[in-house]
This record gives C-alpha cells, sequence and structure tokens, in this order.
C-alpha cells in the first residue's frame, strides 16, 4: 500500500527475495483485489494516518481487513492498526487491533535512563499469553533470534492475546509483533532484519493466522 510514507523500496525487494509478485499502489480496487497487502510505514503516527486518510486508504485498510485479507503492518504502519496515539498528542488510528500506542519509557525497568529511540538489533521472546509461535508470523523462528528496531513508541494492545512476541528494551516488554485474525503486525523491520526477517514475510506470504478474538 503506497501512502508516501514508508520504505518501500527496501520492503519490495525483501519481498521478491522471497519470489513474490509486488504491486506498489495506491488504487482502492488494486489493493481491494490483492491476496495480501502490507501497510509500511516510518515516521510521526499523525502524519501517517492524515496521509491514509486523504488518499482513502484507511477506509480501503478496514474493508481489506472486513474481507479476511490479510493485511501486515511495518513499523509505523503496524502502530497505526491501534485505535490510537499518544504521539504528540492523541490521534485516532484505524481501529483494526484495539489498543493505543504510547512511548517507549526514557527510564529503564530500574529506573535508570534509556536511549530513545529504540534502535538496533534486539531478541525476540513469546508474549506472556503465548507458549508456542506456531500457526503465527513467527513459526519458523526461534525465541531469542534478533530482528532489528527503530522506534520511539510502541503499541499496547488491550487484549493480551492479540501479543505475539515481545522484546525486551532496558527490562520493559515491548510488543514486537502483534495479531488479530487476519491483521498483523511487527514494529521491526523485517526488511532489515536479514534472514530472519525474510522467514517472517515468508510466512506472511503464505497466510500465517492467529486466532481471532
Amino acid at each position: 500500500m503506497d501512502y508516501g510514507v514508508g520504505n518501500l523500496l527496501s520492503v519490495r525487494r525483501a519481498l521478491e527475495h522471497c519470489d513474490a509478485t509486488v504491486t506498489v499502489t495506491a488504487d482502492h480496487d488494486a489493493l481491494l483485489a490483492s491476496p495480501r497487502v502490507i501497510l509500511p510505514g516510518v515516521g510521526a503516527f499523525a502524519n501517517g494516518m492524515a496521509e491514509l486518510h486523504r488518499r482513502g486508504l484507511d477506509d480501503v485498510a478496514r474493508e481489506i481487513a472486513a474481507r479476511g485479507i490479510p493485511l501486515l503492518g511495518i513499523c509505523l504502519g503496524m502502530q497505526m492498526l491501534l485505535d490510537q496515539s499518544e504521539e504528540f498528542g492523541v490521534s485516532a488510528g484505524l481501529g483494526l487491533i484495539p489498543g493505543k500506542v504510547v512511548p517507549v519509557p526514557g527510564v529503564t525497568a530500574l529506573g535508570l535512563p534509556q536511549k530513545i529511540p529504540h534502535i538496533g538489533w534486539n531478541s525476540l521472546a513469546l508474549s506472556q499469553s503465548r507458549q508456542t509461535w506456531t500457526g503465527t508470523l513467527l513459526c519458523d523462528v526461534k525465541p531469542s533470534e534478533a530482528v532489528y528496531f527503530v522506534h520511539s513508541f510502541m503499541a499496547q494492545p488491550a487484549d493480551g492475546r492479540h501479543r505475539i512476541a515481545d522484546c525486551l528494551y532496558g527490562g520493559i516488554r515491548i510488543s514486537a509483533v502483534i495479531g488479530r485474525g487476519n491483521v498483523f503486525g511487527c514494529q521491526f523491520h523485517p526488511e532489515k532484519s536479514g534472514a530472519v526477517g525474510l522467514r517472517v514475510l515468508r510466512a506472511f506470504l503464505q497466510d500465517a493466522e492467529v486466532p481471532a478474538a
């Protein structure tokens, strides 16, 4: 989904490396006819949502989800799947996964200062609600394998069952992968995460599922 915000070239190359046929488009009919759709994104939440709305793609994203078409949000794209964000004031999101987006804490679990944004490689861990990644985007990933993050805000799904994987930053759990039905989100950048990221993208291309709730 092309709404003018996101590193489309890197995502496209990663998908093509996974033997996917990729169409970069903002055309509503083409998106609704696609077997799978990716919502990328970098930058501020309000700006991303404004661009989606300006192009009518916010309603298209909701229709994609309603039709059961697999939808994957990456980084900002993941955050926009939720109800709202607190970045630079409260902004409404797509409302596809209940929850909100809040700042990554500037102190560790021990109260020590930590750098914001959270940038670099970090290990994935099972969320507190899951005992396995079978049947999810991470079906071919092992806990402790690392992926690449760049973000200052984090998603907080209202229902813990929608958290698939977390990472620890300063001892604080951050949602790394979320999912509800046919809607998925990765806070990290799979297109920048080497072999692990490619495995995540291949799982999406193979219609990984998360039980709806």
